[in-house]
């Protein structure tokens, strides 16, 4: 187990400094097709959450910029509106809106969806991108451990209280949740609030982002009649305040190496914007392309295999009755 756990590690970091910098990013492009981007948006509806920075903001703009009509959910007002502000102003389109809801709280995900439901707009894409990376040990009002809140309870919730509306514009809808790279250092746990001593926030991030992957691939088969395509992504490693905030050390080592929020958000866009038979519900992409969900001898394929068991527990947690 200690040498499996090392041989991530190792993996890990070599493909991350290969693959996820901007150097990777510029050599993967070499292989982008332009014409690939350049599909317009208008009449289509796109929920982003965590949008109003990094790689949120980057993916609101960019549907924006292509006359999607954008609805950017930010926990926080102020901020919202000065991002909601910059974004209108750069793309000139008028339709981008806000949502406040902090998703650390399941009551106010499912009062957000159920004030959005309500007004009965088709979904065509969902963007689970609010993320955070708490270092230390912080638990909600609700009684979640906060990564977990935010980074699994509440993308597992909106997307399930979401369905309705999405299935509205099959067969064109989709669902893009914006894992991370981390998950390949650890296979997928059913410890879900990290009960463990020693806490640490880098690996439950990991394992949160691993969760959204299987969830993914869960999501695909359950809805598979349904119209609705399941898709997650890695970004890379990019420059956002998140990562500075949260990762300190690691954004100062590889500041000239990291990605911008616009080269992290491109596989979105680019996932939002392609036919649905150009792409494969449930799988993992990487700078445009379907990428691999375990790195080599990392001993991790056979723990989604408890993605059952933790759809159950979420489901409980949440308080989302099971979907038939």
């Amino acid at each position: 187990m200690f040498l499996q756990t090392a041989w991530r590690k190792v993996a890990f970091g070599l493909y991350g400094l290969t693959q996820f910098t901007k150097s990777g990013f510029q050599e993967h492009s070499k292989k982008f097709i332009e014409e690939d981007m350049i599909t317009r948006m208008e009449g289509k509806n796109c929920l982003v959450t965590g949008a109003n920075s990094g790689i949120g903001f980057a993916t609101a703009e960019g549907l924006a910029s292509r006359g999607a009509t954008v609805y950017m959910v930010c926990r926080n007002k102020e901020r919202g509106e000065d991002a909601l502000s910059k974004i209108q102003s750069t793309t000139g389109n008028p339709n981008v809106h806000l949502e406040v809801c902090d998703l650390s709280s399941i009551k106010e995900v499912k009062s957000f969806a159920s004030k959005f439901s309500a007004e009965d707009k088709p979904l065509h894409v969902l963007v689970n991108n609010a993320g955070v990376l708490e270092n230390k040990r912080v638990t909600t009002p609700e009684g979640l451990e906060l990564n977990f809140a935010v980074n699994v309870a509440a993308t597992y919730a909106i997307t399930e209280l979401m369905m309705p509306l999405l299935e509205k514009t099959a067969p064109d809808a989709r669902v893009i949740t914006v894992s991370s790279g981390g998950m390949y250092s650890t296979p997928l746990t059913r410890d879900l609030q990290f009960s463990e001593n020693n806490f640490d926030g880098t690996l439950q991030y990991a394992r949160n982002k691993r969760v959204q992957v299987a969830l993914t691939e869960q999501w695909a088969e359950t809805y598979k009649n349904k119209g609705v395509g399941f898709y997650s992504m890695h970004p890379g490693w990019a420059d956002t305040p998140g990562v500075a905030k949260s990762l300190p050390s690691f954004s100062e080592r590889l500041s000239e190496k990291l990605r911008t929020s616009a080269e992290g958000a491109d596989t979105v866009i680019w996932l939002a914007l392609q036919p649905k038979e150009k792409l494969v519900s449930g799988a993992f992409y990487f700078d445009r392309a379907e990428a691999p969900k375990h790195l080599l001898f990392a001993g991790t394929a056979k723990s989604h295999a408890n993605i059952g068991s933790i759809v159950e527990t979420l489901q409980s947690l949440c308080n989302i009755p099971a979907k038939v």
